[in-house]
């Protein structure tokens, strides 16, 4: 299981030297392998077409729940035209990893948006366990699925604003008869509970250099924080679904593709600065990515692990 601490990079920086913007990795950090800086453990990626499905967990505006579902449908590269930079451009380097593990092993991945489950009665209470989320997560698709769980702001979760902003996972299932598997992944609002942690940089940070907060690109520092996070977990998903893919150190608390640049959104990005992003002339709005129905967002680097530095569009 993987998690998602946005704000923790000041000691990340220190502890792990990642790299910021396209700064070149340390040799000390890239293995002499193929693999760099994330080590392939040989465990079968997600590939083929994926469904996406989305199990809302409290109460979300039409509007809300769309600035998500229009994200994941953004990733598809069958979705129209976007303008440049774009979402699928950024999901791409995803790719790079798929080419290394092997192209007959682990052939493309294409992910779509499926399902939409609401659950806007709190059917298991404004307090969850893990255990509850991946009770959740069961609800979506029970094989060639990535189940995303999103819990509303006066939701709380276990670790939630402590140590995780989300989480991904995957979870063995039965079907037909036959031992099946699907991907979770689980995320949170943190709104009223934390943005300072979670939604950065759309918030003040609760700690380290103190910058203006930059307006999110479609106006909710909530939403826009929580696909900040499901962006980073989709590209750990795909690239280390299942706990024996792509990543560096202890399996239960690794280092993948999105958290091994943490806090790096474009070039120039430093502790305490996301970098020099787009500026909506209109909006005021940050954003480095355009999605479908003229969405903007902003997106974490990705680590490329064929030049060994953190990937960003801008």
């Amino acid at each position: 299981m993987a998690s998602s601490n946005i704000l923790k990079f000041l000691a990340i920086f220190s502890l792990m030297n990642v790299c910021i913007a396209s700064r070149t990795m340390p040799t000390s950090l890239v293995d002499d392998s193929q693999t760099q800086l994330l080590k392939y453990h040989k465990g079968t990626l997600l590939n083929g077409r994926i469904s996406v499905n989305l199990i809302w967990y409290g109460k979300f505006t039409p509007s809300q729940r769309a600035i998500v579902s229009d994200f994941i449908a953004s990733l598809s590269t069958s979705s129209p035209s976007q303008a440049q930079p774009s979402v699928v451009a950024w999901w791409k380097t995803t790719e790079k990893y798929y080419h290394l593990a092997g192209s007959k092993k682990n052939p493309s991945l294409s992910l779509y948006l499926n399902k939409q489950i609401l659950d806007q009665s709190y059917s298991l209470g404004k307090s969850l366990t893990q255990k509850q989320l991946v009770q959740l997560a069961s609800k979506g698709e029970q094989m060639n699925a990535i189940n995303v769980v999103l819990t509303a702001f006066d939701v709380a979760v276990d670790g939630f604003c402590q140590n995780r902003c989300g989480t991904h996972g995957a979870k063995s299932t039965v079907v037909k008869g036959k031992n099946q598997k699907f991907a979770y992944i689980w995320v949170g609002n943190s709104e009223t509970q934390c943005p300072g942690y979670c939604a950065w940089p759309f918030h003040q940070p609760i700690y380290g250099p103190q910058s203006p907060p930059l307006v999110a690109p479609n106006n909710d520092v909530g939403l826009d924080g929580m696909v900040i996070n499901l962006s980073g977990l989709l590209a750990g998903t795909a690239t280390n679904p299942f706990g024996n893919g792509f990543y560096q150190g202890p399996a239960d608390a690794p280092l993948e593709a999105s958290t091994a640049c943490p806090g790096v959104y474009a070039k120039g990005a430093y502790p305490g600065y996301a970098g020099d992003l787009l500026i909506d002339s209109t909006s005021g709005a940050s954003y480095n990515a355009h999605g479908v129905n003229g969405r903007k967002y902003v997106l974490p680097a990705i680590f490329d692990p064929s030049t060994s530095r953190c990937s960003t569009l801008v």
